[in-house]
């Protein structure tokens, strides 16, 4: 991963021993090609989904997030201020577009959010320290939107972020490749699904 920012940056954080694939948000708006997120890249549901077999395997955690807000976008902000379509994930709104693209397995939790961070204003941290979680592999969609705010706020939450660059998609090559390589020197380990699959299939 080449690194836009010097030799000051692009430090590593590792692996802890205890890592949980968390999926952000990777629902049919952006997976299907009349959703009102679609994202030109069908291969991120095949990358999440390998990853997710790999953690499986491992006998590791897996957390699925998705957009939700009330019927009325009471509790949407100035987010959907910014991005209007979003009204598309409020309960009882038409085309079940906030719906997973894959399944969740039995156990594995589905955490609700209103925001493009997976931890801002939910319970996903609590969760995760209470399975002892030491690491969070963020997977999904968008790159630069909700898995760069989640593995930043990640960080900030006291877990290493691992970032899988095959199992994240944007809206463009630019973008993924631009935010990915940000990420990766300033706030994440960016890494290939190759690498996140045989360290999960590993580690203990």
């Amino acid at each position: 991963m080449s690194n836009p920012h010097g030799s000051s940056f692009a430090g590593r954080v590792g692996w802890g021993a205890r890592p949980a694939v968390v999926v952000v948000d990777l629902v049919r708006a952006y997976t299907e090609p009349d959703g009102p997120f679609w994202l030109d890249e069908p291969s991120v549901v095949d990358g999440c989904a390998e990853l997710v077999d790999a953690a499986r395997a491992g006998g590791h955690p897996v957390l699925w997030t998705i957009v939700r807000f009330a019927a009325d976008m009471g509790d949407a902000g100035f987010f959907a201020a910014k991005v209007p379509a979003l009204a598309c994930f409020a309960d009882g709104a038409p085309g079940g577009w906030g719906e997973l693209a894959l399944a969740a397995g039995p156990g594995e939790p589905v955490v609700a959010k209103q925001h493009a961070s997976s931890f801002a204003g939910t319970s996903l941290a609590a969760t995760l320290r209470a399975r002892g979680v030491d690491t969070v592999v963020v997977a999904g969609v968008s790159t630069s939107g909700c898995v760069r705010a989640t593995a930043t706020d990640a960080s900030a939450a006291g877990f290493r972020p691992i970032v899988v660059a095959g199992a994240c998609a944007d809206r463009s090559a630019a973008l993924h490749e631009q935010n990915l390589a940000d990420l990766d020197a300033k706030y994440a380990d960016v890494i290939d699904l190759a690498d996140a699959r045989a360290h999960l299939h590993g580690a203990t």
